[in-house]
């Protein structure tokens, strides 16, 4: 049996068919319209028959092309509103997500605020640094006042601190006892009186003996006898409770 060549041939498609068909047809057709039929009898009249061809194939060509045409612009607007549907959904989702990610950072800022706030308040007090006040500006202090190391020093000393202490006496009174009793010496001491017979002898510049002087010391001055200002305070303490003040006194006391 013979071959068949298929095998080295492209199959043809319908509208290739039918186009093979058209043309054959219309071929067929021009060779009808161009032959004249005649008799031999008949010579000299020459008869022309005009054949009726229907273009049926041409019809079915263009149809088959139309569709074809119509199916593939029906398919490029079917895959242009789909483009557009794609990017708009694209554009959608693009909006969408730009908000979402406004709003989230928004909501970090406003819990990181909170956050912080919730820091500080736990923050016990001790823990804060203290600030410390501003001291208030205080006025200087006078320099303290000094007297010179001698009578008349010890004696406007003694003043001073008996002004403090609401002790009444005079520069006068206490100077005049003074110098009857011990002449200014400081270290004087009666050895002789009915003290130093009792072993109380009076000692300093107003000749006071120990009890009295313990008695009506004055807060400030020194515990020592022998010291003068502890020594003419204490007197002048003694002779204001027993004779109204210092100046009071013109003899022994």
């Amino acid at each position: 049996m013979p071959q068949h060549a298929s095998s080295g041939l492209r199959r043809l498609t319908r509208t290739q068919k039918l186009s093979v068909a058209g043309v054959a047809a219309a071929g067929a057709a021009a060779l009808v319209f161009t032959t004249v039929p005649g008799t031999d009898t008949d010579q000299g009249t020459a008869q022309a028959t005009t054949v009726d061809v229907k273009p049926v194939a041409f019809s079915a060509v263009g149809t088959a092309a139309q569709a074809q045409q119509a199916t593939i612009a029906k398919q490029a607007d079917s895959s242009a509103a789909k483009g557009k549907a794609e990017a708009a959904a694209k554009k959608a989702a693009a909006v969408k997500a730009a908000k979402a990610k406004v709003q989230a950072e928004k909501a970090r800022a406003t819990k990181a605020a909170a956050n912080r706030s919730a820091v500080r308040t736990a923050i016990p007090a001790a823990a804060k640094p203290a600030v410390k006040p501003v001291p208030a500006k205080t006025a200087a202090k006078p320099a303290a006042k000094t007297y010179p190391d001698n009578l008349d020093g010890w004696i406007r000393e003694s003043l001073a601190i008996m002004a403090k202490k609401g002790i009444p006496g005079s520069y006068e009174g206490i100077h005049r006892n003074i110098m009857r009793e011990s002449s200014g010496n400081p270290m004087a001491i009666n050895n002789w009186d009915i003290n130093a017979i009792n072993g109380t002898p009076s000692k300093g510049l107003l000749q006071v003996i120990a009890p009295t002087f313990k008695t009506y010391h004055v807060e400030g001055t020194s515990w020592n006898l022998y010291d003068p200002v502890a020594n003419i305070t204490a007197a002048c303490n003694y002779a204001a409770a027993k004779y109204g003040s210092m100046d009071n006194v013109n003899s022994a006391y």
